[in-house]
């Protein structure tokens, strides 16, 4: 490829949710792309976009899909026991390939010994992005907002030892905008660490009123010790590590170490992120 040619943004995930919002904000752009995915007939149909299979451990597909790449969107891979050992083969690749830039979609208060147990993979990851010779920036999302209505249970309840903490949950929509902000003028961004949040700090409590008053339903929250917790959840039959990770969302919350608000979104994007009763109203269930 002649340095006349545009080089192609490489995005992964581009099948789930917040990879695909932010392949759909770039497409919208007119960027090239080159979509990595483990199955490619569930790629989207962008135009400027080709479609390369790959996974996180095969480092072979990887490379190939990597080659002419400067700049990479990495989405976390699954939850699993060996997700620090996936991105770090990944990661690998990619700067044999030569990338230049990664963006990498880490989480807040990633450190190795956050109380989200989960955190602890993103602060590896991390780690090993800034030993691989490659530019970076990291996109430290919060909990979810889309995924606050999914805590509720049958009965109406959200269950969890949150106690009175708060947290600044944030939209996937306003960190895929975010990220494709930063990935087509990635060098403005280079070594920086952005803590994407929403723009309100809640606690479970809250949560709970909010979907109540816009779903005109009636839901709780009840505070759980860590005992009843664990017992709560035992009857799913998950690995150990799992089951710590579900526990440890709402410990984390209880901790407080996800309260700030940052502005991040809007410095970035000069668009403030949405509220929780804004996302509920705009996504009826």
């Amino acid at each position: 490829m002649n340095q006349s040619t545009p080089r192609p943004i490489a995005v992964t995930g581009s099948t789930g949710v917040l990879g695909g919002l932010v392949a759909n904000d770039l497409a919208a752009r007119g960027i090239l792309q080159r979509l990595l995915v483990r199955t490619p007939a569930k790629a989207p149909q962008h135009p400027q976009s080709t479609v390369h299979p790959f996974s996180y451990t095969d480092q072979d597909a990887a490379r190939a899909a990597l080659e002419g790449v400067d700049t990479l969107f990495m989405v976390s891979g699954s939850e699993s026991a060996d997700r620090v050992d996936q991105h770090r083969s990944f990661i690998d690749a990619a700067a044999a390939a030569g990338v230049q830039h990664l963006v990498y979609t880490s989480f807040a208060a990633a450190a190795p010994d956050a109380v989200f147990t989960l955190a602890r993979d993103h602060h590896a990851t991390e780690e090993h992005i800034r030993s691989s010779g490659m530019r970076w920036t990291f996109l430290r999302d919060g909990f979810y907002l889309d995924f606050m209505e999914a805590l509720v249970g049958e009965d109406g309840v959200i269950r969890g030892p949150a106690g009175d903490g708060r947290a600044s949950f944030v939209a996937r929509a306003d960190i895929a905008r975010t990220a494709a902000a930063i990935l087509i003028d990635p060098a403005s961004h280079a070594g920086r660490t952005y803590d994407l949040t929403g723009p309100e700090a809640l606690s479970m409590a809250e949560v709970a009123a909010t979907i109540s008053r816009v779903r005109d339903r009636e839901v709780t929250f009840h505070d759980e010790t860590i005992e009843e917790a664990y017992a709560s959840r035992a009857s799913y039959g998950a690995p150990d590590w799992e089951v710590d990770a579900w526990v440890s969302t709402y410990t984390a919350i209880a901790s407080g170490v996800m309260a700030e608000v940052s502005p991040a979104i809007e410095d970035v994007t000069g668009v403030p992120p949405m509220d929780l009763e804004t996302y509920l109203r705009a996504n009826a269930n």
